[in-house]
């Protein structure tokens, strides 16, 4: 029988704080950031009670330890919320979502394309309108102007045209942004 062993878990480093620092001299750090440099142990204690706040060892292996003062309760905190990976995002950002459509199309699929589009452009996303033109339909760009016409005008209550619609090749496009 073989025995499998638990990986270690990581801990989070331990900090003395306050009297469990036993050192006789520190470097210090204040505040608000700035270098006082090497003082007693005792002095230290000393600045970070006149100040309300704590003195944490943030880099015991040094020569000598550098101590801060902070907030140790809020630096536990922000040390906490690094592990977990930061805040998440409450609403996705805008991205760019895509409309297909064809010179050719049936009435009743272009308002079909339009309230996916209607819904896209409520989510805050921007919307790439994409005509494609295949063989001869590429001798008619006017057709395609006139479906781009058609979307910009149902989703004008909503949406903006950011880019008028041009020719790249067999693709016509235009891109729409919430207003």
């Amino acid at each position: 029988m073989r025995r499998r062993h638990a990986k270690p878990t990581p801990r989070a480093p331990k900090y003395r704080v306050n009297r469990q620092i036993r050192i006789p001299q520190v470097y210090l750090i204040g505040p608000e950031g700035e270098q006082v440099g090497v003082v007693s142990t005792d002095e230290a204690r000393r600045q970070a009670d006149e100040a309300g706040l704590d003195l944490v060892e943030v880099a015991p292996n040094a020569d000598p330890p550098v101590c801060r003062v902070m907030d140790f309760g809020k630096f536990k905190y922000s040390q906490k919320k690094k592990e977990k990976g930061g805040t998440k995002k409450t609403k996705a950002h805008s991205t760019l979502k895509e409309l297909r459509v064809r010179p050719a199309i049936d009435p009743h699929d272009l308002e079909y394309r339009l309230v996916q589009g209607r819904k896209f452009l409520e989510e805050g996303h921007k919307v790439q309108v994409v005509c494609i033109f295949r063989g001869r339909q590429r001798a008619h760009p006017e057709m395609g102007h006139k479906v781009m016409k058609r979307v910009a005008e149902t989703l004008g209550d909503i949406s903006k045209v950011e880019a008028q619609p041009r020719m790249n090749g067999p693709r016509m496009t235009m891109l729409l942004a919430r207003k």
